[in-house]
């Protein structure tokens, strides 16, 4: 690089204010950006992650449950695809809360340890022994870290969703409920929970006070149980005493779902083994044998000694690293049709298939995973045609400086500076303010997107501002990871935004007469 360029390009830069506004205006542009892609693109990113975390990377469903599901799991598992799977029984109940609140919630019957290695449901359960308070916890109040409770016992019942009835009782079946669904728990500022105690209205207008943890207390849930033919069954109630509580991160999760033991949950569902029945045959019906005592008529019945398999509503099935859910989707699709090969009451594979029924988790939430797709690359669009507008801010400056310098750039031409180098010089000036610029803009997106959670909770706490609703975007908390290649694309994207502003002044200054450049007024 000539001499001139190096000596003049400082000069410009440090004698002039207005190209300092103009890398001023691309590090906000270019910010700006970093701070949208990382937030929405996190979302999404969130979105997916969490997603597969906590449905696994693959589901194998059917609605009224899968008969003989133990030989399903058992061909699942012998893939060298599969790291993991477990059966789930899905459906929604009315949860009735100790203080007499009725809540709707979607009940899971799980089993614990399968279940913790297909979706990291032990990291889930939040009532714990911890021996560090969390980082934002900084004078150490989080109630786990004391020994009031005694936190391994209450961890591992939430494990086996089991409790200990009475002091030397058997543990017995009980519910993990998510953290947010009873109203017990309140969120610290700092980021952990605080159990506060409720109140029950009585039948004489006082109070109770009820158990300070809602693991110290029974909820009721009330069930509609479906056959396996899909009609509805007599409504069943349970009261469960609460094991645990759990914390996913996912707002609606941890606002609407309860965990019970999977061999509970299929007794209480009716998709246990029971005796199979078949419609009476042979002679005249009379239907007069059909009417029960509450007059409702229905088609008689006998046993035919014969036991209908145990159903599950799905199998959840988690990849091992390195292997993509679509590729685990096909394999558990192969694995699927084996299985129906082998037993005749159980739905075909084209039936799954056709009906999307083997699907990984984006399949199953397809609407929402695009619409946030389509919404992610429309605001980037937009904010990149902002971002333009610092092209334009640098082309008007660089011309009129040019104006300005004109009798400059016909010295430097009249003592034998090219045309190349007149240009290379004002390009070098657009790089230099895009370099700076970009930096500048990437500095402070990243302090924006790593602090983002603090911003928002100080601007809910001083003025009442809170953007973020996790009921509306599912998660607790604004996603606040920058992506690498995001980063790298917005500040090169920056940089060339800059040099793109500087290439028309810079022809215009490089096309120009010596001779009419040194008359210049």
């Amino acid at each position: 690089m000539p001499m001139y360029q190096i000596l003049l390009t400082r000069k410009y830069l440090l004698s002039k204010i207005m190209p300092f506004l103009a890398a001023l205006c691309l590090s906000l542009c270019t910010g700006l950006v970093l701070v949208v892609w990382s937030v929405m693109g996190g979302f999404l990113t969130t979105l997916l992650d969490t997603g597969r975390t906590f449905a696994g990377d693959v589901t194998i469903t059917w609605p009224s449950g899968i008969p003989h599901y133990q030989r399903l799991l058992e061909i699942v598992r012998k893939d060298p695809r599969v790291h993991a799977a477990t059966p789930v029984i899905e459906t929604f109940a009315l949860m009735r809360l100790p203080d007499d609140r009725v809540e709707g919630v979607q009940v899971r019957g799980i089993e614990g340890p399968s279940y913790a290695a297909t979706v990291g449901y032990d990291k889930a359960l939040w009532w714990r022994p911890i021996s560090e308070p969390i980082k934002t916890d900084e004078k150490g109040l989080d109630p786990r870290l004391s020994g009031d409770q005694d936190w391994k016992q209450t961890y591992d019942d939430g494990m086996s969703l089991t409790r200990r009835a009475g002091r030397n009782g058997p543990q017995i079946p009980a519910a993990v409920v998510g953290i947010d669904a009873s109203g017990f728990n309140k969120l610290q500022d700092e980021g952990y929970y605080v159990a506060q105690g409720l109140v029950r209205p009585t039948s004489d207008g006082k109070t109770q006070s009820l158990p300070r943890y809602l693991f110290d207390n029974s909820i009721t849930l009330n069930l509609i149980p479906l056959d396996s033919q899909g009609r509805l069954q007599t409504l069943v109630s349970k009261t469960l005493p609460v094991a645990n509580e759990f914390r996913t991160g996912i707002s609606e999760m941890d606002r609407r779902t309860v965990f019970v033991q999977f061999d509970e949950m299929q007794r209480l569902m009716k998709m246990d083994a029971v005796p199979k029945v078949v419609p009476k045959s042979g002679g005249a019906f009379n239907p007069y044998e059909g009417v029960n005592r509450t007059g409702d008529t229905k088609l008689p019945e006998i046993q035919t000694g014969e036991l209908a398999p145990a159903r599950s509503s799905s199998v959840l099935v988690k990849a091992k690293q390195g292997v993509g859910a679509d590729e685990l989707r096909e394999a558990m699709t192969a694995a699927y049709a084996q299985f129906a090969r082998e037993f005749r009451d159980v739905p075909g594979v084209d039936r799954l298939t056709g009906s999307n029924l083997i699907r990984t988790w984006a399949q199953a939430n397809a609407t929402l995973v695009n619409q946030v797709k389509r919404e992610t690359a429309l605001v980037l669009f937009l904010f990149w045609f902002i971002t333009l507008v610092c092209s334009v801010l640098i082309l008007a400056i660089f011309w009129a400086m040019i104006s300005e310098k004109t009798k400059d750039i016909g010295v430097l031409r009249s003592v034998g500076a090219t045309r190349s180098g007149i240009a290379g010089l004002w390009i070098g000036y657009g790089l230099i303010l895009g370099v700076v610029g970009s930096l500048a803009g990437l500095a402070l997106g990243y302090f924006v997107v790593t602090n983002i959670n603090a911003i928002h909770e100080a601007l809910g706490r001083y003025f009442g501002l809170y953007i973020w609703e996790p009921r509306v975007y599912l998660f607790s908390g604004i996603p606040d990871k920058v992506n690498p290649w995001h980063a790298l694309i917005v500040t090169s994207a920056g940089i060339a935004f800059a040099v793109l502003g500087a290439i028309v002044p810079a022809l215009r200054a490089a096309l120009m007469q010596p001779v009419r450049a040194l008359r210049f007024e």
